[in-house]
């Protein structure tokens, strides 16, 4: 049994390795292709390696960054992330601490429906969400975080209520005996327990939101405000033209910074996950 056990997992670890080469295959394209000049992708093609003659360095990098709107496009999908992961993160914590501490019909209600918007197709309710969103004024970068807090509360609200189940009463009653009113005890007690539920729907919720594409160009007005992923769909050289290389060039540096946040937080993200999956 020990022998075929072994060959079992070998198996499973080619299988595995060709799956992930799969999956980087794309990224490692794309990076290569920000490394040459635009006349070596247009003629040799895409998928060809870059070669002495055809290397532009980080020619491709600083014309993308100097081209129009990007800083401007980087800055309203940091901002977006960043108020929409600090919504989702106060405000479903909140709701999951009420939910698991207040018995009854109403708190159950509501843990089944935030559960339930998690199997609702989003292309049922994008053009409704549209026309709602203009009529109520959140199609700017400023107020769009109350769009995605409502579609990140789903799966946040599901993580935090299970880990909550697993904090002892005790100890925010004993907050209460020392005088803490429900607030106090709430982000003086509970919510540092909560810390690596915490980073690990802010890391999945900024990773959402930091690569969406649909909802901002469903809700924004395009010509007045574009996010980085839409502002790759409509990148524009100097010329008024598609350039490849620029273009490839601003796809790495949209995909970079959210890699790199993954990859320092994937640890916390498997603790999260586990610890949101204990039972009460």
């Amino acid at each position: 049994m020990g022998k075929k056990k072994k060959i079992a997992d070998r198996i499973w670890t080619v299988v595995l390795t060709i799956l992930a080469l799969l999956y980087v295959y794309p990224i490692i394209m794309i990076l290569f292709n920000s490394l040459k000049k635009e006349t070596t992708i247009t003629t040799a093609g895409a998928f060809t390696l870059p070669t002495a003659d055809g290397f532009a360095g980080l020619e491709n990098y600083v014309n993308a960054i100097a081209s129009k709107g990007f800083l401007q496009s980087l800055g309203y999908s940091l901002l977006i992330t960043l108020t929409s992961v600090v919504a989702i993160l106060i405000c479903c914590s909140m709701c999951a601490w009420y939910i698991t501490r207040v018995k009854g019909v109403i708190s159950q209600g509501l843990y089944f429906l935030f559960v339930f918007s998690m199997v609702v197709p989003f292309q049922m309710v994008m053009f409704t969400l549209s026309q709602t969103a203009d009529r109520l004024k959140l199609n700017t970068p400023w107020n769009i975080w109350v769009i995605y807090l409502g579609f990140g509360a789903g799966l946040a609200v599901f993580m935090f209520a299970g880990f909550m189940k697993s904090i002892p009463l005790e100890i925010e009653e004993a907050a209460m005996i020392d005088g803490c009113n429900p607030i106090q005890t709430f982000f003086l007690i509970v919510l540092p327990i909560l810390k690596p539920t915490m980073v690990s729907v802010g890391i999945l919720e900024a990773m959402w939101v930091w690569n969406d594409y649909l909802l901002p160009t469903l809700v924004l007005d395009i010509k007045s405000y574009k996010t980085i992923p839409m502002l790759i769909q409509y990148f524009r050289g100097s010329y008024g033209k598609v350039e490849m290389g620029p273009m490839m060039a601003s796809i790495m540096l949209t995909v970079i910074p959210i890699v790199i946040v993954y990859l320092v937080g994937q640890k916390h993200i498997i603790k999260g996950v586990a610890a949101g999956a204990v039972k009460g």
